[in-house]
This record gives C-alpha cells, structure tokens and sequence, in this order.
C-alpha cells in the first residue's frame, strides 16, 4: 500500500539531504518505524531511523560530510549515527534475518526494503517514507499499519508465534507500545491471537539477558499509567519470568470474616497516583532536582518522569508478603513491612542487573521512608519527629511526599480525602521547622576531627557515640543548632563517659 503524504513530516532540511546524498550514491533510502508512526500520532519525535538498501553507514559518512557533523559508526551492528540541528538520525542497510532457536541474535544478510518490513515487530513500526527524488515523501505500507494505527491495533506483521519464538523481546515491546500509546482519548489493545500467542511463547523469556529486559520494565514504568503494562504483564504470565517477588502481592486472606487490601492491585493503583501526581508537579515546575555542578549543589525543575520514583512506587510494599501475620485484636498487619523491603533492595536490584548505585540507594530511602509522613497524619505532629523526617529524607523528601500521598488508596472516598487533606498540616509544620533551619541539608556541627583534637584520642567508637549524641539533640529540640550549643553539650556528654578535654598548654 502506497500514498502519497503531504502533511509536511519530511519538511526537516535533513530529509532533502540525505535524499540527495542517496541518490549520488545509486542507493535508495526510507524514514522508517517510530518517526513515520509518531507523525500520525502527532507525536514530537527527535529520533530518525533511515534504511538504505545498499551500505547505511557509507551513506551516514556521505551526509555528516555535507553538514559537517561527527558520525558515530557501530561496525558491529552495521549502523551509524549522526546529529543535526536537533534531531539524531541512524542509519543502517536494509536487511533480512533468520534465527535460531537457542538466541535472540539473528543471522543477518543484506535485504531490501520489503525484506526489512518483514522484519519488524508491529505493523505500526513497519511503515517508511520514501526518501527518492521520484516519488519522495510516499508512504510504504505493505501491512496495514495505518490502519491499525487508527483502530489502536498491537499487530505483528507475520505469524505472531513465529515473531516472538524468534525474538521473545517483542513479547515485553508489545505490552510497552500499547502501554505507551495508550490515551484517554484512544486506548491501544494488543488483539487476542498475539495475546495468546504471548501467553504460548512466554517460556521463551529465559533466552533473554535481563538488562534487555529491564530496559522495556523501565519504558513501562515512565509512562502516564504504568499499571496497564504490568496488568498485561501478569495476564500473559511473563511477569513470572521478570519479579515474581510481585506476584506474591496477589491475593486475599481472610480470617473469621476479616480480611486484608489486595496489595496487588494496591502497588499499581499506588503507581499510577505517583505517575500522575508526578506529571501534574512537572507541568506546574514545583518538583526540583538536585545535582552537583564544579563541587556546589544545584537545583534544578524536573522537566521528565524519575525513573526510580516509579521504581520506589512499585517497590514500596514488596515486603508485605514476608511481614503478613493476623492478630485477633487489630486484624491483619505488616508490621515493619517498609524496613524490610528497604533491606530486599540491594539483593533485588543486583538480580535484575540494575544499577547498585545512589540510584538503588534513593530506592531503598524512599521504600524505608514510606509510611513516616503516614504516621505524622495520624500522630500529634512534633517538631522532632518533623525534624528527623527532614534529615532522613534530605533532598528526597517532594518525592517521598508525592509517594507518600499515593499510597493513600480506599473505597471510602472521605477517608481518602481525610487522609488526604491532613498532609496538609504535616507539610505546614515542615515549612515552619524549614524555615528555622535548613534540615533536609543538615551536617552536625560536631566532627569526628574536632573531637579527637579535643579529648587528644585515636578513631574509636566514642567518637561516633558522641557525634549521634549531638545530633539526636538538635533533631529533638534539646539544643540548638549551633556549634556552641553543640560543643558544649558534646563535652558534657563525655564527662558521663569519663572523658575530658585535654589541656594543650
């Protein structure tokens, strides 16, 4: 299927360039896959795929050379890569694959365009522009994606058992195009023959490495409602191969007629309230990030989704299982449930080939955090308590707020809104403690150093006995937050210890 496009998609200067430069080589190019499906999705896209039937990076060379950009050749893959006025472009030589059944890599042989469509995963990621002098701008359709694009379709081009034995990943790609796609004004639906064919081929996940995986995980999670994907996830059994520590989530115990949340559909309903309060924070600029520039602390408007928000979001109840008990007088519990789940963490992270960086560590705070603004709510909120909040949660406390108040979920709308309307008083009392001193940064006033030169000791426990001793204080309101009131009560602290300043003289 051809026609003829005239809304203006190829209008960007380097389109008519590597047009042009295509056709001083002999060869013949096409815009193909996200950027042709996006322009009739009326999505902003940055990102250019071309493929030539001839050499892809002979023509990237050809066209950096023209506009006088770097080109970036990955030899192994047979692509390139340059960047020009905005917009990344990849270039690669049309090809045809075959697979075998124990790897995802194919065998590749040169092609041409129709061998490359044939290729695809979707039917809305097989359409091209044309890119020739004759006939430029012209759409290639040859399976009906345009079609599928208006009716919301998830559709593999081929047999879907077939797309998906040979690369499993298309399984996990399908659930995060529909999941992303998704609108409240048009919701894409994977039709039920590639569905179940998901379901069939699910086994075939073992064949694929776990970055691959958590790469398209991550895709999911960043979306507006994530919850879609990970429902689609359980449904065709592929979230047994990626977490089954979630599927433990599943379920409803009941004793003597009193049963517990259904702490599945908890997590995700949670998720979704952090994606889209996170949103909303963004489009209004009141989230911030803090990074370092040349050693000084900057903040800076979170302009796109934090990726580990959603991580903390989904995690945040991961230990509930392990916790689960019932007691006859309050029902169930899960009881330190949030210290527990910020310890799975690291052992988490580490399995799914995650980073074990500040990243896991944010993670793991966030997770360990959970439910302290909860209890402020229901507790007389106290500065100490508002303080030791503030320190814990340092320049993460905005994101555990946001996650805090998701996690706020009930039938009852009025206690939603109870609950709701009490954080409130919680963030009124950190304002006015914030504004005494600046506690998400504080640094005790009494160091390590200063006490050995004071007491004239070596590194030793003491040390740090004193040090927490200062800071439990200034963070209850005892003293304040000073280095003179701390220095005097840090003296005071090691003469109950036997200690005493050493006289230098």
């Amino acid at each position: 299927m051809s026609a003829t496009i005239t809304q203006g998609f190829l209008d960007h200067k380097i389109f008519s360039i590597v047009s042009e430069t295509a056709q001083e080589q002999g060869v013949r190019a096409f815009v193909i896959g996200g950027y042709v499906r996006d322009c009739f999705l009326g999505r902003p896209s940055k990102d250019i795929d071309i493929v030539v039937e001839g050499s892809g990076i002979a023509l990237a060379e050809a066209v950096a050379a023209k506009v006088k950009t770097n080109v970036s050749v990955f030899k192994t893959y047979g692509t390139a890569m340059l960047r020009y006025r905005g917009i990344e472009v990849e270039f690669v030589g049309a090809r045809k694959e075959s697979y075998n059944r124990d790897s995802r890599n194919p065998i590749v042989e040169n092609g041409t365009l129709e061998d490359d469509q044939l290729r695809r995963d979707f039917t809305i990621n097989a359409m091209a522009f044309s890119l020739q002098k004759e006939d430029f701008g012209a759409l290639v359709d040859p399976f009906g994606g345009i079609k599928d694009l208006a009716a919301g379709i998830i559709r593999t081009p081929l047999d879907p058992d077939t797309t998906y034995s040979d690369d499993p990943l298309r399984m996990i790609r399908a659930i995060r195009f529909a999941t992303k796609l998704s609108t409240p004004s048009q919701k894409f639906t994977i039709v039920q023959e590639s569905l179940d064919s998901i379901t069939r081929n699910r086994k075939r996940m073992v064949i694929l490495t776990k970055e691959r995986i958590i790469e398209e995980l991550n895709k999911i999670l960043v979306t507006p409602k994530p919850s879609m994907g990970f429902r689609l996830l359980d449904e065709t059994g592929l979230l047994e191969y990626i977490m089954p520590q979630l599927l433990k989530l599943k379920g409803v115990e009941s004793v003597d007629g009193r049963g517990h949340k259904e702490n599945f559909s908890h997590t995700l309903e949670v998720l979704d309230n952090v994606a889209e309060a996170e949103m909303a924070a963004i489009a209004e600029g009141t989230l911030k990030d803090y990074v370092f520039e040349d050693g000084v602390e900057v903040a800076k408007v979170r302009t796109e989704p934090n990726l580990w928000l959603r991580w903390a979001a989904l995690l945040h109840d991961i230990a509930k299982p392990d916790t689960k008990r019932y007691d006859p007088a309050i029902g169930w519990t899960f009881h330190g449930h949030e210290f527990r789940g910020a310890k799975m963490i690291p052992k988490l992270f580490q399995s799914l080939k995650m980073p074990l960086n500040e990243k896991m560590k944010y993670v793991q705070k966030l997770v360990g955090l959970h439910l302290r603004p909860i209890a402020l709510v229901t507790d007389e909120v106290t500065d100490s308590a508002v303080r030791r909040l503030l320190f814990d949660a340092g320049n993460d406390i905005e994101d555990l707020m946001l996650l805090c108040n998701a996690d706020i979920t009930s039938k009852n709308p009025k206690k939603v809104a109870r609950l709701r309307a009490n954080f409130d008083l919680v963030r009124q009392k950190m304002t006015e403690v914030q504004k005494k001193d600046d506690y998400r940064n504080w640094k005790n006033p009494i160091c390590g150093e200063y006490v050995m030169e004071v007491f004239n000791i070596s590194p030793s426990n003491v040390i740090g006995q004193l040090k927490d001793a200062v800071k439990n204080a200034i963070l209850d309101g005892q003293i304040e937050n000073s280095f003179e009131a701390a220095d005097a009560y840090m003296r005071a602290c090691a003469a109950e210890l036997g200690l005493f300043p050493v006289d230098k003289k």
